[in-house]
């Protein structure tokens, strides 16, 4: 079986070892070789497609869900062959043709196929009402999926005048979803057939399917309703033993090294997983619980491809412009980057250096410079100008409710200073952060701000294509909590999907980044830091501080024991 050069490197290392560990001592009632791995992102869907599993789809379930393309330790798309083949072909629209492996095959014995694009895209494309997706960005210029139902082969035609850059990023692991078990569930025979008619009482039904049937609590599971198509499979979830993932075993590639990966996520008690020994891999935000001892591990402290930010609503408090820029004004952007923001293995320039500037440019990418002029205003915290804004909004004073998961002691110390800094100019900011705290408070208006990464989302975030990054502030995007909405930001990125010359990406980029600071619905600090740290006598593991995590390549992990 073919893998991508980088996962063949990794399976050579592993393959030497693999003996040895399963000789090694064992964890769990089934007395199977264990790992655990400790994150802070949150799980309550399988279903990396929709607003509630966007955070855990790469994170936790990157090697359960497989796609065309995984996100790589650096935030790059890699190419997953064991999935199947994409390229590009010619035609007089944009065309991709897709080949699944035929020796493809879901967990429960259904073959993998062309059915499973046809419903992701129908899912995601914004064209069928009902389906809460995350992010229609790529999908929504697809005009058509050609398949034949059970076929494992695909093409994919975007509308005509119609270009996507980053196409590699559709259908990716932790996204592409198993068709026939919402088929079944919806009583939909032919899903194919479905999108092609637009029987949209059918539809009606697979988007309610797939909006809360992937749903995840920890507890017993009908693990029936969770096929895999990836090395792992799910085989239970509880808050004390943690979220177990078990080799699949029809899984059709290379045999994982390691038979059991337990995923520690929050509300977990990720310190006293740690203390007791359970856990092997460790991946979350610098300074989120101070009180880990990792003296038994490697640790690394990196910037990631994930901006820390505040996403702010656009009603309520924040309805109007003045508002937010009174509130971005009096918060002390350098100060929190120079506190809480440093991170020991950063770079002397580019990402996590200083100041994140901007929310869809990376520091390290050529037109940063060029692009973040506008964010000079908001850098230091100005208290004469958040007091002319706030007077400009028709207010005296303000208070504003600041949400994240917790506990997180870096992010508590943000608000806090926040607070300290914005009470000078009439703004009283207050700590609403809750264990079981999800951005769909925002909208909902139990709280006026989030505080995480892009689309106020927890945990690992960020890649090289930015398109999370982007969506979050794209008008009807499941990832945009703050319910922002700008005709022209959405042109913009438009354009920007489809141009690839230098010259208009620097003028398109730098409009953007303008209007954004012009319209604050999101105040960029800095790279979101990130703490990795892997155990004594793990092998193969490779940190990644991108939206996939270091769990990127856990069915290579292995522990010496």
């Amino acid at each position: 079986m073919r893998h991508s050069s980088l996962r063949r490197t990794i399976a050579l290392l592993a393959a030497t070892a693999a003996a040895a560990a399963l000789a090694a001592g064992c964890s769990g009632k089934d007395k199977v070789p264990s790992i655990g791995y400790a994150v802070d992102t949150t799980v309550t869907s399988y279903n990396g497609g929709t607003t509630a599993g966007a955070a855990a789809a790469q994170t936790v379930f990157g090697r359960v869900l497989t796609g065309f393309f995984y996100t790589g330790p650096n935030g790059q798309p890699v190419a997953d062959s064991d999935t199947g083949s994409a390229k590009e072909v010619p035609g007089e629209a944009q065309t991709i043709q897709y080949r699944l492996n035929p020796a493809g095959v879901y967990s429960d014995g259904v073959p993998t196929s062309c059915d499973d694009l046809v419903f992701t895209w129908a899912a995601r494309s914004g064209r069928f009402p009902g389906f809460d997706s995350a992010s229609t960005s790529g999908y929504e210029d697809i005009e058509r999926v050609e398949c034949q139902p059970g076929s494992k082969d695909g093409t994919v035609v975007f509308r005509p005048g119609r270009r996507y850059l980053p196409w590699r990023t559709l259908f990716g692991a932790g996204e592409l979803m198993p068709a026939h078990v919402a088929a079944q569930s919806a009583n939909v025979p032919d899903i194919v057939a479905a999108v092609q008619n637009d029987d949209r009482p059918a539809l009606d039904r697979l988007a309610q399917f797939w909006n809360t049937g992937w749903n995840l609590a920890p507890g017993d599971l009908d693990v029936t309703a969770f096929p895999s198509s990836g090395p792992y499979r799910l085989e239970s979830f509880d808050l004390d033993d943690g979220l177990v993932l078990v080799a699949n075993e029809r899984w059709w590639g290379d045999a994982p090294a390691t038979g059991r990966i337990v995923v520690f996520p929050k509300p977990a008690d990720l310190a006293g997983h740690i203390e007791d020994g359970s856990v092997s891999v460790v991946d979350i935000g610098t300074g989120s619980l101070p009180e880990l001892n990792l003296d038994a591990f490697a640790v690394q402290q990196l910037p990631s491809r994930g901006v820390e930010q505040l996403v702010l609503s656009t009603g309520g408090v924040f309805e109007s412009d003045a508002a937010r820029r009174a509130f971005a004004l009096c918060v002390p952007r350098q100060a929190l980057f120079d506190q809480l923001g440093r991170v020991t293995d950063a770079p002397e320039t580019g990402l996590g250096s200083g100041l994140s500037d901007s929310r869809t440019v990376q520091p390290d990418s050529a037109y940063y410079p060029a692009v973040t002029g506008a964010a000079d205003p908001f850098a230091d915290g100005d208290m004469a100008g958040a007091e002319a804004a706030l007077t400009e909004a028709g207010k005296k004073q303000l208070t504003v409710r600041v949400g994240y998961p917790a506990p997180d002691a870096r992010r508590a110390r943000t608000v806090s200073m926040i607070a300290d800094s914005c009470e000078q100019a009439g703004i009283t900011v207050e700590d609403a952060s809750t264990p079981d705290f999800g951005s769909a408070q925002l909208p909902g208006g139990a709280v006026d701000a989030i505080l995480g990464g892009p689309g106020g989302l927890p945990g690992p975030a960020g890649s090289l294509d930015g398109i999370a990054a982007v969506s979050g502030l794209r008008s009807g995007s499941g990832l945009n909590a703050g319910q922002f909405r700008n005709s022209r930001y959405d042109a913009i990125t438009d354009q920007l999907a489809a141009e690839d010359n230098s010259t208009d990406q620097l003028n398109l980029l730098t409009e953007a980044e303008n209007l954004l600071w012009d319209r604050l619905p999101s105040i960029p600090l800095f790279a979101t830091p990130r703490t990795i740290a892997f155990s004594g006598g793990l092998q193969n593991a490779v940190a990644g501080p991108s939206r996939a995590g270091s769990g990127w390549n856990m069915d290579q992990w292995v522990l010496q024991r």
